[in-house]
């Protein structure tokens, strides 16, 4: 009787323990903590709000990952600029965008359409100089937001894709168009986002409404209200916006975004400044709007080098530090509570801007700036060391894998004269070129770096420069792809080729994993786009040929 017991017990053990496997994420080694909590989803841009693109699970693996085949394939039909976005996955519903702020939810076990949302734009929107494209959406309480081509912030109903509520918050005519081509971002009930318009003669914003209703909470003006920082009437023309999605830390209750250029980019004559607070990470109250402290990390900006880019939270010495890259080369390693210098390493190859940045106080070395009337070489290019396609960090290997671009550009400096059309830039040139390093072809990479220090663990070239985000997984997996429309696997501890896939057009967008009903899924956005390809054109005329396209391809093991 005790034997039969004894074994009784013994299997019901086991069966508890089977059910519970069954109810666990797919191939999850469980570990919490933002980055690793919520597995089966993707909930938000970065996934999380460390901006780290690291997906826990861990199904499909450095020794399956070459079975990975199609699982589905869901195409927009619109395929202007391609497909920028990061898809948004919770609870088996994927969330995405495509051209025109075409929203879409698709059921991301099958690829089939749930609803689709197309937006009524002004048609303004046919106007401007940035049109067609954004790069995601924002889902929370109940809703699913858009920020629009014609500058608004648009809530949907999350399960039906009907329009909840619409608040406009720019003046498409007399801002230049400036609109919202990235995903505005959920702090609390706060919904917060910036616009288009750094390369533009407006006075750069930060909005915030309320997420339920759309009603206006605050507003952030970029540019300092101060004469010494922005002298004469330079701040009414000062560009300085917030054009890429910014992050919140609910754990200080803190908003981090980055701020772009100054305008006229590569004419400072007449904003001999610090101009504050372009070219800076800022971090602020979001219930209020106020500023709780800034890191300025290009003053006076004078070569079209944002700060726009993912402020990384990285576990070190025992607390999270902010890791920050600008379009500058440079990474800048601070305190996420006050912005305090920790360490600033050079992430470009080929730099000549200057002769180096104080690791402990940010002070920028003999700065070598544009001069009317004469052509100078500068690297990194006006698209920076790297575009904003964002890197991926992975917690168990302690590497950040990001792509970069060796490409420079000859820039002469010239006052502009004369009034802007509504599309048009305030570059503070007369002519631009994009160009090979001195001694060198110009050429991309991936490569796996270490965040805080900088020492680079490999790097794989590529002939293009790659403008896709990155995924990483538990698995020790990197995700990404290149401008032909090749997408990859290699492994995260040597960059070796593990699994290579052709979509037929570039990858621009972020690829992202999820699992549902116990199946790990690595979904990329293809379609080239975006405004890059064309600058790049100049170094790599190749890139006109290249076809374009927009499909979202989702993968799995069987």
């Amino acid at each position: 009787m005790a034997k039969s017991l004894s074994s009784f017990k013994a299997a019901s053990v086991l069966a508890v323990g089977l059910a519970l496997q069954a109810l666990a994420p797919a191939g999850y080694a469980q570990q919490t903590g933002p980055g690793f909590d919520d597995p089966n989803n993707w909930p938000q841009y970065h996934r999380s709000y460390n901006a780290w693109r690291f997906s826990p699970l861990d199904q499909i693996t450095k020794a399956n990952v070459s079975k990975l085949k199609v699982a589905w394939i869901h195409q927009p039909g619109n395929v202007t600029h391609g497909l920028q976005a990061t898809p948004i996955v919770i609870d088996g519903i994927l969330y995405y965008i495509s051209a025109d702020n075409n929203v879409w939810a698709v059921n991301a076990a099958t690829g089939d359409t749930i609803w689709h949302y197309k937006a009524k734009l002004d048609p303004v929107v046919k106007d401007v100089f940035y049109q067609s494209a954004s790069r995601g959406v924002t889902v929370g309480r109940g809703k699913v937001y858009v920020g629009t081509l014609d500058g608004r912030f648009v809530a949907l109903d999350q399960k039906t894709g009907k329009e909840v509520w619409s608040t406009q918050l720019t003046d498409m005519k007399k801002e230049f168009g400036a609109l919202f081509s990235a995903p505005p971002q959920l702090a609390g009930n706060i919904l917060f986002g910036g616009t288009t318009g750094g390369d533009q003669p407006v006075i750069g914003k930060i909005f915030a409404v309320n997420a339920d209703t759309g009603e206006r909470a605050w507003t952030f003006e970029i540019p300092k209200n101060d004469p010494k920082s922005w002298p004469g009437d330079s701040r009414s023309q000062a560009g300085s916006t917030a054009w890429m999605p910014g992050t919140y830390d609910p754990t200080t209750d803190t908003i981090y975004i980055g701020t772009s250029n100054a305008a006229p980019d590569y004419y400072p004559d007449e904003r001999k400044g610090d101009n504050l607070y372009s070219a800076s990470l800022l971090a602020i109250n979001p219930k209020t709007g106020q500023l709780k402290w800034h890191r300025q990390e290009v003053p006076n900006d004078s070569w079209d080098f944002d700060s726009a880019y993912e402020a990384l939270l990285i576990p070190h010495n025992g607390k999270q530090t902010l890791v920050h890259l600008n379009k500058s080369g440079f990474v800048f390693v601070m305190d996420k509570d006050n912005g305090k210098l920790e360490n600033v390493w050079q992430y470009a190859e080929n730099m000549n801007w200057n002769k180096g940045i104080n690791p402990k106080t940010g002070e920028i070395k003999e700065p070598n700036r544009p001069e009317v009337g004469k052509q100078k070489l500068f690297c990194p290019n006006l698209l920076g060391a790297r575009s904003w396609n964002h890197g991926a960090y992975n917690p168990n290997t302690g590497l950040w894998y990001s792509h970069g671009m060796e490409v420079c550009n000859t820039v002469t400096g010239a006052k502009q004269e004369g009034g802007l059309p509504i599309n048009g830039l305030s570059l503070g040139l007369s002519e631009i070129t994009l160009v090979d390093p001195p001694g060198k072809k110009a050429d991309g990479y991936l490569a796996a770096f270490d965040p805080i220090t900088g020492s680079v663990k490999w790097k794989k070239r590529f002939d293009l420069p790659p403008i896709s985000s990155v995924l990483t997984t538990g698995s020790g997996l990197v995700f990404t792809g290149d401008m032909r429309g090749n997408l990859y696997a290699f492994d995260g501890d040597n960059g070796k080729e593990l699994w290579k896939f052709h979509a037929g057009s570039g990858a621009r967008g972020g690829p992202v994993s999820y699992s549902v009903n116990g199946k790990q899924y690595i979904v990329i956005p293809t379609g080239l786009g975006s405004h890059a390809p064309g600058f790049l054109s100049g170094a790599f005329p190749e890139i006109k040929d290249l076809p374009g396209g927009s499909a979202l391809i989702a993968f799995s093991l069987n």
